[in-house]
C-alpha cells in the first residue's frame, strides 16, 4: 500500500490533513462544530480542492435535521411515547443542548460547517456521503455495555451539562481544534468512562474511516470534528476488516438483569405481602400496603410536579406510579407523559423554538415539548425512588 502524508502550513489550512493511498488522495478537514472559521475553510476547500466525493460526520436523521431546521413540527410525542422512545429523544436533547449554547456565543448553528459542506459539494455536483454511525445505535451501544455505575456517571454528565453555561468564544474553539488539546482531553475522559469513550469516539473513528476509505472518486474529501482526525487517519493507514464494521454496528441486546429485574421488583413485593396474609398480621400488612402507595405515589407526584406537569398529570403519578411499580410492561412515565401531552399538548410555536429552547435551562420547563419529557423523567425517577423507600417498610412483613 503506497501511503504518503503531508501537512499543509498555511494558517488557513491548519485544519487540513491529506493522504495519499493507493493513488488514491484523501483530504480531511478538522472542524469545530460551532465555528465561523470552519464554516468558511469548509466552503472555501471545496471550491479549491474539487474533490470527487464530500464525506460528512452525520448520519441519514441529523442530516435531514440539518437541512430541515422545521423537523420537530412533523413530531409525533404520542407516537415516540407509544414505542417506549422518550428516553432516546430525550438524551439527544440533552447532548445536542450545550453545543447549541456555544453556537449561541459564537452566532453559528451547531453542525453549520457539516450543513455547509453537504451543500456546497452538491451546489457543485459533487458526490455526498453520509459518514457517521446512526447516532440511535451510538447512544444505545454506549448505555447498554455501560455498568451500572458507569450508567449513573453518564447520566449525572448530561444532566450537569444542562446546567453549564457553555460561554466559548472564537479564540477557544481555535484553541479546542488543535489535535494536542483534544487528545488529551480525550484520554482524561477515556480514564473517567473509558467504556463509553471507545463507543462515542474510538468506535466512530473506525466506522467513518472504513466508510471514508470506500467512498467513490480519486478524490476524497471528509469533513469531521477535530477529534476524530487522529483516528481517522491511523486507520486510513492499514486494512479494515469488514467484518469489524458489522460488529460495531450492531445494538447490543439488553443485559439479563435489565430483562429479570422489572419481573423481580414485583415479584418481590408480591411475595412479601403473601409472606404477609398467611402470617396473619393484616393490620402490618395493610400498613405496608398504605406506605407501598404513598412512597410510589407521593415520590412520582413530586416527580411531575417539579417538571411544572399539570394538575392532573400529578393526580395521575399518584395513581398510576403504586400499580406501575408493579407492571414490568408499562411504567409511571408512560402514563404520565401521555396524560401531559393530552393536557397541555404542544403548540407549533413549541415545536418551532425547541431547538432554541434547550439551549437555556428554563427553556426545557417552558417548552410544552421538552416538559413533557421532563414530566417522564422525573416521575419515572420519583416512581423508582419510591419503590426503594417503600421496600424499607416492607420488610418488616417478615
Amino acid at each position: 500500500m503506497n501511503i504518503m502524508e503531508t501537512d499543509e502550513t498555511a494558517p488557513e489550512a491548519a485544519d487540513i490533513t491529506r493522504l495519499l493511498l493507493d493513488e488514491r488522495e484523501f483530504v480531511l478537514i478538522g472542524t469545530a462544530h460551532v465555528s465561523q472559521a470552519s464554516v468558511d475553510i469548509v466552503r472555501r476547500a471545496i471550491v479549491d480542492e474539487n474533490p470527487d466525493t464530500v464525506c460528512v460526520e452525520l448520519d441519514e436523521q441529523r442530516h435531514k435535521a440539518l437541512r430541515n431546521p422545521r423537523h420537530w413540527e412533523s413530531l409525533n410525542l404520542l407516537q415516540v411515547l407509544r414505542k417506549g422512545q422518550a428516553p432516546f429523544l430525550l438524551a439527544n436533547l440533552v447532548l445536542s443542548a450545550f453545543q447549541k449554547r456555544m453556537g449561541l456565543q459564537t452566532g453559528v448553528k451547531p453542525g453549520a460547517e457539516l450543513a455547509a459542506a453537504a451543500e456546497t459539494a452538491e451546489k457543485f455536483d459533487k458526490k455526498v456521503s453520509l459518514v457517521d454511525r446512526d447516532i440511535r445505535t451510538t447512544l444505545l451501544r454506549a448505555w447498554r455495555t455501560a455498568s451500572l455505575w458507569k450508567k449513573f456517571n453518564l447520566l449525572a454528565s448530561l444532566f450537569a451539562s444542562m446546567f453549564e453555561s457553555g460561554k466559548i468564544d472564537e479564540e477557544e474553539l481555535a484553541r479546542l481544534r488543535q489535535t494536542d488539546t483534544l487528545s488529551a482531553m480525550l484520554d482524561e475522559m477515556a480514564q473517567f468512562l473509558p467504556s463509553v469513550k471507545r463507543i462515542l469516539v474510538d468506535e466512530r473513528d473506525l466506522y467513518m474511516a472504513y466508510k471514508i476509505r470506500n467512498a467513490p472518486g480519486q478524490k476524497v474529501m471528509a469533513v469531521v470534528g477535530a477529534a476524530h482526525i487522529p483516528g481517522i487517519t491511523r486507520h486510513l493507514r492499514q486494512p479494515i476488516d469488514p467484518g469489524q464494521i458489522a460488529s460495531i454496528s450492531i445494538i447490543p441486546p439488553k443485559p439479563t438483569i435489565s430483562k429479570l429485574l422489572p419481573w423481580i421488583i414485583p415479584a418481590v413485593v408480591v411475595l412479601l405481602f403473601v409472606i404477609g396474609f398467611l402470617s396473619g398480621d393484616y393490620e402490618k400488612m395493610a400498613s405496608a400496603a398504605i406506605a407501598w402507595v404513598l412512597a410510589n405515589g407521593l415520590l412520582s407526584g413530586l416527580g411531575a410536579m417539579l417538571a411544572f406537569g399539570h394538575p392532573l398529570t400529578v393526580l395521575s403519578a399518584f395513581i398510576a406510579a403504586p400499580l406501575t411499580s408493579l407492571n414490568p410492561t408499562i411504567g409511571a412515565g408512560f402514563v404520565t407523559g401521555f396524560v401531559q401531552a393530552g393536557l397541555v399538548p404542544p403548540q407549533v410555536r413549541d415545536l418551532e423554538k425547541v431547538g432554541e429552547d434547550i439551549s437555556r435551562l428554563s427553556g426545557w420547563w417552558r417548552n410544552r415539548l421538552t416538559r413533557v419529557l421532563l414530566v417522564f423523567l422525573l416521575s419515572s425517577l420519583g416512581s423508582a425512588i419510591g419503590t426503594l423507600v417503600a421496600f424499607g417498610w416492607l420488610k418488616n412483613l417478615l
